[in-house]
């Protein structure tokens, strides 16, 4: 789900794990309807023309999504990409958390939860009503997050400093409505 956000390799680089068989979806292509995956030798040997699986899709070699997808694995191989990453989420996170903390709200991430939510059965347990005002908040003020806390949410390079200050206003205000 994460993709590249950790890192290069993705998740499997970052936390050190040699898969038997990778995949990715739009995320390798910029949101473009393109999936790739890759694996150990013995399992793509079993996909045709090699062995006896084929594999085909309406939108397998799609051009753009091909070309995307080569400039988003460019663009993210440029020094300090996921320095700035990081620096951008953690921004955010922290002041997410900070203004939550400050007006009496206990939270997980986007889940208004006491303690940490670790599963599902965790994040039922939070504040579903919050968190749907705390959304209608941001979104009536021009920030878009996802509309369910069950949604992961992402930073990315396009994302300043400044919009996440101006988020971060924001979270701040709706916070102390909610």
């Amino acid at each position: 789900m994460i993709g590249f956000h950790l890192s290069y390799g993705g998740t499997q680089e970052y936390f050190g794990i040699v898969p038997d068989l990778t995949t990715l979806g739009k995320i390798i292509g910029r949101g473009l309807p393109v999936g790739a995956y890759g694996g150990r030798r013995d399992i793509m040997e079993m996909v045709a023309p090699v062995g006896p699986m084929y594999q085909a899709g309406t939108l397998s070699g799609n051009p753009l999504a091909l070309v995307a997808s080569i400039e988003t694995l460019k663009l993210i191989k440029e020094p300090r990409t996921y320095e700035y990453l990081d620096k951008v989420i953690g921004e955010l996170v922290q002041g997410i958390l900070k203004f939550g903390k400050r007006v009496g709200h206990s939270m997980c991430g986007f889940f208004f939860i006491e303690g940490l939510v670790c599963n599902f059965s965790d994040a039922k347990k939070s504040d579903l009503d919050k968190f749907t005002r705390f959304y209608q908040g941001m979104l009536e003020q021009g920030v878009y997050v996802s509309p369910s806390q069950f949604e992961a949410g992402f930073t990315s390079l396009a994302h300043t400093t400044e919009d996440i200050k101006m988020t971060l206003v924001v979270v701040e205000r709706v916070m102390r409505q909610i």
